[in-house]
């Protein structure tokens, strides 16, 4: 299992953190999501090989949320 921390621009209430975690969670090979709103941070727990972090990026930007690069 890897872990990875994804900074997260427009999150900003229950209701986002509640759409990201859940939209993640159902993505095969995701253990864990949790989201940081005042870290802007999401956290994500996945299995190398099953889900690729491209995909991870891919999901919260469809669901209207913007990737800050490090």
């Amino acid at each position: 299992m890897s872990t990875i921390h994804i900074r997260v621009k427009g999150m900003s209430c229950g209701h986002c953190a509640s759409s990201i975690e859940g939209g993640l969670m159902k993505l095969e090979g995701v253990m864990r999501a949790n989201v940081d709103l005042a870290g802007k941070e999401v956290t994500v727990d996945y299995e190398e090989g099953v889900i690729h972090v491209e995909t991870l990026s891919r999901k919260i930007k469809d669901l209207g949320y913007e990737i800050v690069s490090p």
